[in-house]
């Protein structure tokens, strides 16, 4: 049970439910329906598990030839991957049916749309080529439009000003990631940008230019009535705090400074969607 848990990769869905549920609270203007959110909550969960399950059943080969990922249940040999196969299924096919009549189909399609993007374009395009990242962002900004969705059945500028900020916040996040464990990639055939780049400037280049772009559209909810004065200046200063870890890997790539990127990115989201719900106007 341990192994097939670890399949779902459960550090991420923890995030990928978080902004779930902030864009469910953004979309529920007309009031809170707990058992839809519940239904959310568990149908989201389950895609995004059977997601990251089918995505190592797909690249556990991949996954055999890097350190930080030969210890997994398939690359291991601990689990069966035709039986890793049909649970990773499973739960897939259990999430959809569960956002289509515990919310709505448009939340199930946004969740379904999640997969396949990850799925079958992200995912091989890893081994093709370092623009991989960018399609790869488009699936993880999708989980507060799901939310959204299942609150209200559309999709407004409210659900499209968060999914604008996950997408931006990828990439300094992802980036960190790919230089830290470079000589991983290399092993796997992954063609990470650093790998590609080995002298890491332009992966520096890029942390340091998205995390500058991701102040102006934090700042967006301030102005589209989704958040108070609180909320501004509070994400005004987490996003020059951001910019201040790019600017130090721009001028020292280093796996350390990478790590300081990526311990910076996962305080900043929290924190973010924190303070969007704490300044909310009633």
């Amino acid at each position: 049970m341990k192994d097939y848990i670890a399949l779902t990769k459960p550090r991420i869905t923890w995030l990928i439910l978080m902004s779930t549920g902030v864009g469910y609270f953004f979309g529920s203007k007309n009031g809170w329906h707990w058992l839809t959110l519940l239904h959310t909550i568990i149908g989201t969960g389950l895609i995004a598990s059977g997601t990251a399950a089918l995505n190592q059943w797909m690249e556990r080969e991949a996954d055999s030839k890097m350190r930080r990922t030969q210890a997994r249940p398939l690359p291991s040999g601990r689990l069966d991957a035709q039986k890793a196969l049909l649970f990773a299924i499973a739960i897939s096919v259990a999430g959809f049916v569960e956002l289509w009549f515990g919310a709505n189909p448009l939340a199930a399609l946004l969740g379904l749309s999640t997969l396949l993007m990850y799925l079958f374009i992200y995912t091989p395009l890893k081994q093709r080529s370092p623009h991989s990242t960018t399609f790869g962002s488009v699936p993880g900004a999708i989980p507060p439009l799901i939310g959204f969705a299942a609150a209200s059945g559309t999709l407004t500028w409210d659900a499209w000003v968060l999914f604008a900020i996950l997408f931006l916040w990828q990439f300094p996040h992802f980036y960190a990631i790919a230089w830290m464990y470079k000589e991983d990639y290399a092993r796997a055939g992954i063609r990470m940008l650093p790998v590609v780049e080995p002298d890491g400037k332009s992966t520096a280049r890029r942390i340091l230019l998205y995390s500058i772009a991701l102040i102006p559209i934090s700042l967006m909810p301030k102005f589209f009535a989704m958040a108070g004065n609180v909320y501004l200046y509070g994400a005004l200063a987490l996003g020059l705090a951001f910019v201040y870890y790019g600017l130090r890997i721009r001028w020292d790539r280093t796996r350390q400074q990478a790590r300081q990127v990526l311990l910076a990115s996962v305080v900043y989201l929290p924190v973010l969607f924190s303070l969007m719900l704490f300044d909310r106007p009633q």
